[in-house]
């Protein structure tokens, strides 16, 4: 495996099972960046903010779960492209609405570009208003 393999791949575990910036920061440029294209996400710029806000996550869904469908490195480009489904029920508190014992299946996709074996970049790839719609959020 690449180190930029192995990279992407330590950051999305940790990421993807809330342990917030604190662990991630380990695999990731300190200014590292942020982008999507969704309403849920619109004021976080820093990977450092999606890292905290993956981990405050587990609040209201404190199952959270991923199940990775692919995995892969464009040497070429720097970059490493993995797409999943995340699962989980609102539960627990700190959601818009109190909990509504609704489940969540999201397919995403986390697009992340590396320099000098650090993330300096990622893109999240996501319909956050089905996601909001299946919790009952929306």
């Amino acid at each position: 495996m690449s180190t930029n393999l192995d990279t992407a791949k330590r950051f999305f575990e940790a990421c993807e099972t809330g342990k917030g910036w604190n662990e991630c920061s380990e695999y990731c440029h300190s200014d590292a960046t942020f982008s999507a294209q969704t309403t849920a996400l619109a004021e976080i710029t820093s990977l450092e903010g999606y890292c905290e806000w993956m981990k405050n996550l587990f609040t209201p869904i404190p199952d959270g779960n991923y199940d990775l469908r692919f995995f892969a490195e464009d040497e070429s480009r720097n970059s490493v492209a993995a797409f999943a489904v995340f699962h989980g029920t609102q539960t627990g508190p700190g959601g818009p609405v109190p909990p509504t014992g609704k489940k969540v299946a999201a397919e995403y996709v986390y697009h992340m570009e590396l320099e000098q074996g650090h993330i300096k970049h990622m893109t999240k790839v996501w319909n956050d208003m089905i996601s909001l719609q299946q919790l009952g959020w929306a």
